[in-house]
């Protein structure tokens, strides 16, 4: 039994959540989302909030059944609260800024990187050192967080580079005489 699925989603104040078959939509003070579900779970509303229970008792329905209400918990926060994630650059001349809503990164290469906002992500640099992205979907903060880590990945020697706040970098020691 999944201990994540059996919970229900809470509807938390100001959030209207509605089903058409397998869509759940949600809708709140940030804006509108809406997930589509897998057949092998049923959803519907009850006292408590947003239910999820599995079609029947096989491996994939089980599967699903936990993925499922996190989908729906993570669009009900997502419009009531929004998600953020916050970079931090480590690095000699390593830097962030605004430029608009673009963001310029240097990050030792000959040139600047540009990263274009994709649409409902906010991009924001509070400090050089500091990117902090945010919106209301929570993959596409995430994605867009790792896109920018990709840029300058941290290494295990010096730490140089893009990392998340609340990551580990293994340090190695270097050579030795």
């Amino acid at each position: 039994m999944s201990r994540i699925g059996k919970k229900p989603v809470a509807l938390l104040d100001g959030v209207t959540v509605t089903i058409e078959g397998q869509t759940v939509k949600a809708k709140g003070p940030k804006g509108e989302l809406s997930v589509d579900l897998v057949d092998l779970v049923t959803v519907e509303m009850t006292e408590e909030g947003v239910q999820v229970t599995p079609v029947n008792d096989s491996k994939q329905a089980r599967s699903a059944w936990g993925m499922s209400r996190t989908l729906v918990n993570n669009i009900v926060t997502g419009v009531k609260e929004g998600f953020s994630k916050k970079l931090v650059i480590n690095g000699v001349g390593y830097r962030a800024q605004m430029q608009g809503t673009d963001l310029k990164l240097a990050l030792g290469f000959s040139h600047d990187v540009i990263f274009k906002a994709p649409e409902g992500i906010k991009l924001e640099a509070p400090q050089a050192t500091e990117v902090v992205i945010s919106g209301i979907d929570k993959q596409a903060v995430g994605q867009v967080a790792a896109n920018i880590r990709e840029f300058r990945p941290p290494e295990p020697y010096k730490g140089k580079g893009i990392r998340y706040e609340d990551e580990y970098i293994f340090r190695k020691e270097g050579k030795k005489k």
